[in-house]
């Protein structure tokens, strides 16, 4: 098993879950307790103001709520409205910075721990305002809006924080929220507006948005081709991911019909040539091989010819509930932006 499979395991609902997790409860105690101390420092000043209009998107629990498609969603309106926005990230893993950069190619993206030193690069390349993509827990750094995601399938797990659950952070936290978006992938749409009714009892009066983060489309890792999702419909598929939620990646290719055989990696596995052969024998006997578009920036390229090339399902934010709050979120920022 998958150290991937291993951890939403142990985070997971079952009896057997709990009881292994068990030890681990005493260091997400110490580890609450450092993030509570961390926080009330940060709360009594000193934060920096970056150069331009700042949009900080982030969430509580650790991968998988869908924060990068969501960052990427921001910057598009942005460009939507005339302002080129700079994608600031810490730049782990090294396929976010690429996955962004086919998500919105009008943006500037810069890849830096240092997000004043991003601000400062992102600015000089013609950037007007700011997305800050996993930057909740930034608290050295004024924003100008700050939305946390919470996703649906998180919800339903382990309570805990790190390491004994998956949270970084606990409800108290989103006090520093201007707007809470609700993600769901695989979790029914009832299950998000439940987790969105739960949240509003908690923040009376910050506006929550409820996005469905769908497969939209198909496309080929090498053509660009597109395909609709029928495509998989009664077909056998092998899906690779090498994200934070393997399963419920899975899970979405088998609700657009497919007989998934699941290939789970580490959150930013970095495919070796044995993984490739893997994959590439998989594609030879006639199936599909469907990826993410964070794993399809490392196979992109190194896909060898005469081979049926992979296919990269590609995510879309759909709306279920309240994404005009956003909009209007994000104009109230850009306004004073336009001012000269």
């Amino acid at each position: 098993m998958s150290a991937a499979r291993v951890v939403q395991w142990l985070w997971g609902t079952s009896p057997a879950a709990r009881v292994t997790r068990l030890p681990l409860v005493p260091l997400a105690g110490v580890y609450w307790v450092v993030m509570r101390i961390r926080s009330a420092r940060n709360a009594g000043g000193g934060v920096l103001r970056l150069p331009l209009p700042t949009i900080a998107v982030g969430n509580l629990s650790v991968g998988g709520t869908g924060k990068t498609p969501l960052a990427g969603w921001i910057a598009a309106y942005c460009v939507r409205r005339g302002w080129k926005p700079g994608i600031l990230l810490r730049g782990y893993g090294g396929d976010e910075p690429l996955v962004h950069r086919r998500l919105v190619p009008e943006a500037v993206v810069v890849a830096n721990p240092d997000r004043v030193a991003g601000a400062a690069a992102a600015r000089a390349a013609g950037a007007r305002v700011l997305v800050l993509d996993d930057a909740y827990q930034l608290l050295g750094v004024a924003r100008d809006l700050n939305v946390a995601v919470v996703s649906a399938e998180s919800w339903a797990g382990s309570p805990w924080p790190l390491p004994a659950g998956p949270w970084r952070e606990r409800w108290g936290a989103l006090e520093r929220a201007d707007l809470i978006v609700v993600t769901r992938k695989h979790a029914p749409a009832p299950a998000a507006v439940d987790v969105a009714a739960r949240l509003a009892r908690r923040r009376p009066g910050t506006p929550i948005a409820v996005a469905w983060l769908a497969l939209a489309h198909l496309e080929g890792i090498q053509s660009g081709t597109r395909s609709g999702l029928e495509l998989l419909a009664g077909q056998d598929v092998v899906a690779a991911a090498g994200i934070a939620d393997p399963a419920g990646f899975a899970a979405q290719l088998s609700g657009a019909g497919a007989r998934v055989q699941l290939l789970a990696y580490q959150d930013h596995h970095a495919y070796g040539p044995a993984d490739l052969e893997r994959l590439v024998r998989a594609a030879a006997t006639g199936g599909y091989v469907v990826v993410t578009e964070k794993d399809a920036v490392k196979l992109r390229g190194r896909w060898p010819a005469g081979i049926p090339e992979p296919l990269v399902a590609v995510l879309g934010v759909r709306w279920e509930r309240d994404g005009r709050a956003l909009e209007q979120a994000l104009d109230a920022v850009l306004a004073p932006a336009a001012r000269p």
